[in-house]
């Protein structure tokens, strides 16, 4: 009876080697900063690195988890002239607050 006792014991080893093995191999995404927008401009429409991400209003309520890198952040509104920002975070930086004041484009 002791043989199948030790083939079960070497088997349980094996397999938390293996699990051990397969949590090294798997790399954790990366934190994610947050970017919250301030203003009124909720007519005007948001872009992250050239990507649409939705009106300024649903960006204001919901706001926007950056990776870590640098961004371009664009807020654009008809009759307005184009508010850009680049910014740039590392993982574990704190939420990022950028006030956005569009300026109209004269007559």
């Amino acid at each position: 009876m002791a043989a199948p006792s030790r083939s079960l014991s070497s088997a349980l080893s094996t397999l938390a080697a293996l699990s051990l093995l397969l949590a090294a191999c798997v790399s954790a995404a990366p934190k994610t900063t947050s970017l919250r927008l301030k203003g009124k401009d909720y007519e005007a429409t948001v872009t992250v690195d050239d990507q649409y991400l939705g009106s300024f209003a649903y960006v204001l309520r919901k706001g926007v988890a950056l990776p870590p890198g640098k961004h371009r952040i664009t807020v654009q509104r008809l009759g307005y002239f184009p508010w850009d920002k680049l910014v740039e975070v590392r993982e574990g930086d704190p939420p990022v607050n950028l006030p956005v004041e569009l300026v109209k484009i004269p007559d």
